[in-house]
């Protein structure tokens, strides 16, 4: 999870105001508009800063996060669409998978956050496939067209979706993926905010999945926990009460139904800590938490 080093300082959760970082938490995940959050972080702006700066400065760089080029010959890429009968009809996404590999892979689902398949999810996708994984990193915003580019104008092509049915598309991108012949059958998951939250809830549907290794995601159903056979690995970011607060009757639920599961919280980390291309990003947690959910998918997806 190392990237080069930028050519200016690079800006961290630190730099702001925790009202402002609250504020912007809000902000991405659609309970305040744009306005309401210049307008909040508006008073909070100080030493020549302003809120539609601190805005900006926020917003994801990707270039600045990107760990794997897309053209890196060390893997191969493809978008493909497939059938999603109960889903959409038609999703899509993109696959990776390293490039001189022979043979059958260990599988793995990336599922990304409420922006759709955005150029930082690609680079995770791609960043697993170095690591000798099959990967497919589905894009919710497949049957409107796609990400669109900009993260404001995903947030709410996002929100207009049909849950039931995008969800339906992840279990239809599991399936496409440990059908094909490249695959070892075995199925992993990890995703990131919303898609930690499917990762959770495809855990508590797909009765074979080996691990799943959620990133600050909601819980699924306490009643659901009994369904789960995977071997969980859950990462929470420390400063992040709005996700924090499910983990005691999720923990509880998972306790009585004797998954197999661990728990991990970032001391001083933000909601979005593994997220390379923000401020949020907490290089020290992202490290440990990419290491564990690495060696999390070694120990369960080998043939």
């Amino acid at each position: 999870m190392t990237t080069e080093t930028p050519s200016k300082p690079r800006l961290s959760a630190a730099d702001f105001p925790a009202p402002v970082m609250r504020l912007f938490d809000q902000y991405v995940h659609g309970q305040i508009d744009r306005r309401g959050f210049l307008d909040g972080a508006s008073r909070h702006a100080v030493g020549g800063a302003t809120a539609v700066g601190m805005l900006a400065a926020l917003a994801p760089d990707f270039a600045a996060g990107q760990v794997i080029k897309p053209d890196d010959p060390r893997i191969r890429t493809e978008r493909l669409s497939f059938a999603s009968p109960q889903g959409s009809g038609q999703a899509g996404g993109l696959l990776a998978r390293p490039a001189s590999a022979s043979g059958k892979l260990p599988t793995l689902l990336v599922i990304h956050e409420n922006r759709g398949l955005n150029p930082h999810i690609e680079d995770i996708a791609r960043r697993l496939a170095v690591e000798g994984y099959l990967v497919f990193a589905p894009d919710a915003l497949f049957p409107v067209g796609g990400y669109p580019g900009d993260e404001d104008k995903a947030r709410e092509l996002f929100s207009k979706l049909d849950q039931p049915k995008t969800q339906a598309d992840q279990l239809a991108a599991a399936a496409m993926l440990r059908a094909r012949p490249d695959s070892n059958g075995k199925l992993g998951v990890t995703g990131f905010c919303y898609g930690g939250g499917i990762a959770n809830l495809l855990a508590t549907r797909i009765p074979d999945l080996a691990a799943s290794a959620p990133f600050y995601g909601s819980a699924p159903p306490a009643e659901m926990a009994s369904k789960i056979k995977a071997r969980m690995l859950i990462h929470f970011a420390g400063d992040d009460p709005r996700i924090n607060a499910g983990w005691p009757a999720y923990e509880a639920a998972l306790k009585a139904a004797g998954v197999s599961h661990e728990a991990h919280f970032y001391a001083g980390t933000q909601h979005g800590f593994n997220n390379d291309t923000t401020p949020r990003f907490d290089a020290q947690a992202a490290g440990l938490a990419w290491q564990r959910t690495l060696a999390l998918f070694k120990a369960t997806l080998s043939a």
